[in-house]
């Protein structure tokens, strides 16, 4: 029993060598192509063995891992006045929330795209699930059973939306500043916290704000 004991924990040890090596790689190629996402998906073979790739694997079961928001980086070369729009999906869930919470819908867009990047299966390394990338936590305070289903999870994104910007009183900056570092970053520091993640957020959610706003006549 205690060599079969040792014998797993070296699995399980070489498990989690082989995922921090994957993770080293793929954020350097990341890094050097700009890549979009950065996600590392996981996955056994047939013979039981655990391979990792950054593209997703076809016919396969495996697990997601995705590190940091999609708007976060802080060195991103996208440039956010240009980037490609997404007016369609998700539109009529989109448009019902934002109507049932009165949430601008350019915002909610916005969020979206900051967020997960319209990639309703986005599991950030904190924990952030889904297109709004809810925490469990957060998602169970708004009622949400499952952060991967698109319509229950932008439900309780504008929710919380809604609620932020009933406390910032519609700053929408202080509102993204909160999303991104969370309402007690936010009272600390008395305004959008110096953390450059979450200033370059708040700026990128402004420029998609404005521009998914150019749009709303279509999006109704």
């Amino acid at each position: 029993m205690v060599k079969t004991a040792t014998i797993n924990s070296l699995k399980l040890n070489a498990t989690r060598l082989a995922l921090l090596f994957a993770v080293a790689t793929f954020s350097i190629a990341a890094s050097a192509q700009d890549k979009k996402t950065t996600d590392i998906y996981t996955y056994k073979s047939k013979k039981g063995v655990t391979s990792f790739s950054d593209i997703e694997p076809i016919g396969v079961s495996y697990s997601r891992y995705k590190f940091d928001c999609y708007a976060c980086e802080v060195d991103s070369l996208i440039d956010w006045r240009k980037a490609k729009l997404y007016l369609n999906p998700y539109k009529y869930h989109i448009n019902q929330a934002s109507l049932q919470y009165g949430v601008d819908p350019a915002l909610v867009r916005a969020v979206i795209h900051a967020e997960s990047h319209f990639n309703p299966q986005a599991i950030s390394k904190t924990g952030a699930q889904g297109l709004m990338q809810l925490m469990p936590a957060t998602a169970r305070e708004l009622g949400v059973k499952n952060s991967l289903i698109a319509q229950q999870n932008i439900q309780g994104g504008v929710k919380h939306l809604a609620k932020l910007i009933k406390k910032y009183q519609g700053d929408n900056k202080l509102v993204a500043a909160a999303y991104n570092a969370g309402e007690g970053a936010v009272k600390r520091f008395g305004g959008i916290p110096p953390y450059k993640e979450t200033q370059v957020y708040v700026e990128r959610v402004a420029i998609l704000h404005q521009r998914y706003g150019r749009f709303s006549h279509q999006n109704r």
